[in-house]
């Protein structure tokens, strides 16, 4: 799988015709970008499913060639579902419970670049992302017994912060001299959740996941030629 990605990273912005001395990001470039992202998977036969969705506007400085600083602001939300189904003698019994987590996030950050021709760089950025979020818990519960149906739901909400560490991977594309492409591929690092109220949780996540991939569009204010 990796040798087929990189095989079609070449085909797709071709390397063949990279330059010799291919220029760098100058220092002082500015630049704007948006990025959106989506993943989801799922276990046990679809019962188990979890997904995340996010939208994060950043802006970026270059302190250095091919070395940026930036802040990102933006929204994340995940959505993690549970389906069991049991069986009482006559009764069958679905349970269906949502955990929802909207959160506002806010993402310094740091992105070292590497070139590999004029218009494509590979880059990896190591950012310090704080979430600000709301717990929403929804369980379902269906019991059906012969042609009777009965249906309880309960809620509650909790807030929560967040804090982490990660570092990812990618690849960005200049498209002309203004306009780029960046994509990357997974996340490795770590997040601290505490509920209010409650017990912090430690999460790690180690490893290029391509079913998390997000796709970014950037404006930049001049490049070195």
């Amino acid at each position: 799988m990796k040798k087929l990605l990189m095989a079609s990273a070449i085909a797709l912005f071709g390397l063949g015709n990279a330059q010799t001395t291919p220029a760098p990001i100058a220092k002082g470039t500015v630049y704007l970008s948006g990025s959106v992202g989506y993943s989801q998977t799922e276990e046990n036969n679809g019962n188990d499913k979890f997904e995340s969705f996010n939208v994060l506007p950043t802006a970026g400085f270059f302190v250095a060639d091919n070395f940026a600083v930036g802040l990102g602001a933006g929204f994340v939300t995940t959505k993690d579902t549970n389906i069991s189904t049991a069986t009482f003698g006559p009764a069958t019994i679905v349970t269906t419970n949502e955990v929802r987590t909207p959160a506002f996030v806010i993402e310094p950050f740091a992105r070292k670049y590497w070139t590999l021709s004029d218009k494509l760089y590979f880059f990896g950025q190591l950012a310090v992302p704080m979430a600000f979020a709301k717990a929403e818990d929804e369980t379902t519960t269906v019991t059906t017994t012969a042609s009777t149906v009965t249906t309880v739901s309960t809620s509650s909400e909790g807030k929560a912060t967040g804090i982490g560490v990660n570092i990812k991977p990618g690849l960005d594309y200049f498209l002309n001299k203004n306009w780029t492409i960046e994509a990357t591929i997974g996340e490795f690092g770590y997040s601290n959740i505490k509920p209010k109220g409650g017990v912090a949780t430690n999460n790690y996540n180690f490893g290029l996941d391509l079913t998390a991939v997000t796709i970014g569009v950037k404006y930049v204010f001049g490049k070195a030629n």
